[in-house]
């Protein structure tokens, strides 16, 4: 069980990071003089997907612990 646990901890770092990306990113087409509103649209929706895997691991991984 110990190694799924990991896979899950390895997920959740890569998830970590894409959505610091994702925040980094959406914060640099906010700054722009005309930002696209699409663009930032579909980063905020990819960075909400990318939160909600993590809950949702989260929330799978207290559930394994218990």
């Amino acid at each position: 069980m110990e190694g799924v646990s990991m896979n899950v901890q390895s997920r959740l770092s890569a998830l970590k990071e894409r959505h610091a990306s994702l925040e980094m990113r959406i914060a640099d087409e906010d700054q722009r003089p005309r930002p696209d509103a699409e663009t930032l649209a579909r980063l905020k929706r990819e960075k909400l997907r990318v939160k909600e895997e993590m809950e949702r691991l989260r929330s799978q991984e207290q559930a394994g612990a218990g």
